[in-house]
């Protein structure tokens, strides 16, 4: 596990994720919602597939926001969401398991849960439909994206650089999330994805073209949603820009970012076409 250079906060997250037990009452088998369907039925409907994220607070984060998670879920699906993103962290995210359980309850689209897991025995603390694992932190990810697996979860395989996309994409992993944010530093900069999603090897390229995609952090505005969407992301996971006020609306906004740009082009056509 490389925490070599860490942010004290980040340092801090580590260190109480080692010491959480996180054993469920038994070994989870869980019936997945699958993301690659949610995905496509939003690229049917012209929305851009966004994961919004049900985030109380965290570290880069001013405040608490104290709503009900069951709400914002039901609000960021009503705005659009392709799937819903839960932190589970208590400790500095303010997150839990038991809010994952109710919002999987009360929603139909997949659910992520979103924490910093790095034992198998932590698979079992609630059912989800996907689970985060983070590359760097995780010292035997095949074994533990094989034990995802094995649970019926769809892991999300979290990488920043390509030594660590590597890693991801010779495991099973079907989902790759390249983070714009450096754990190190809590830096973000989106040229990650872009970057590191711009891969030149044959063998690599077509390994991770068999992958979903998903761009996380720094995500704020369409404009950033359609860069991401043009390094080749496949879908968008997205939390401050869309807990920071009119939860629906902010994700409706970043749903919708590809088709106004249509709307856009299309109006000039036209205005040209008059003239």
């Amino acid at each position: 596990m490389n925490d070599k250079g860490l942010d004290p906060a980040v340092r801090s997250i580590l260190e109480a994720a080692r010491d959480r037990s996180g054993r469920g009452d038994e070994r989870l088998s869980v019936h997945a919602r699958s993301l690659a369907a949610a995905i496509e039925r939003a690229e049917s409907d012209g929305r851009v597939p966004i994961v919004a994220e049900v985030k109380p607070t965290s570290p880069t984060t001013d405040g608490v926001r104290t709503d009900d998670p069951v709400e914002l879920a039901q609000q960021m699906v009503d705005g659009g969401a392709t799937a819903i993103s839960v932190l589970t962290e208590p400790d500095h995210f303010d997150g839990s398991t038991a809010a994952l359980a109710r919002v999987r309850e009360a929603v139909s689209v997949p659910v992520l849960r979103k924490d910093f897991v790095v034992r198998e025995e932590q698979l079992d603390a609630v059912e989800a439909d996907l689970v985060l694992l983070i590359a760097r932190f995780v010292d035997e990810l095949d074994e533990l994206v094989s034990a995802a697996l094995d649970r019926g979860l769809q892991p999300i395989v979290e990488v920043h650089d390509r030594a660590e996309l590597r890693r991801a994409l010779a495991t099973e992993t079907a989902v790759v999330g390249i983070n714009n944010r450096d754990l190190a530093s809590l830096e973000v900069d989106l040229t990650t994805v872009e970057r590191v999603a711009a891969v030149e090897d044959p063998s690599l390229r077509q390994a991770l073209d068999d992958v979903t995609l998903v761009a996380e952090s720094g995500v704020s505005t369409p404009a950033d949603v359609r860069r991401m969407r043009e390094a080749g992301a496949d879908a968008l996971l997205v939390g401050s820009a869309i807990m920071d006020g009119d939860v629906a609306a902010n994700t409706r906004a970043l749903v919708n970012a590809e088709r106004a740009v249509e709307t856009d082009d299309a109006d000039t056509a036209s205005e040209v076409d008059a003239a």
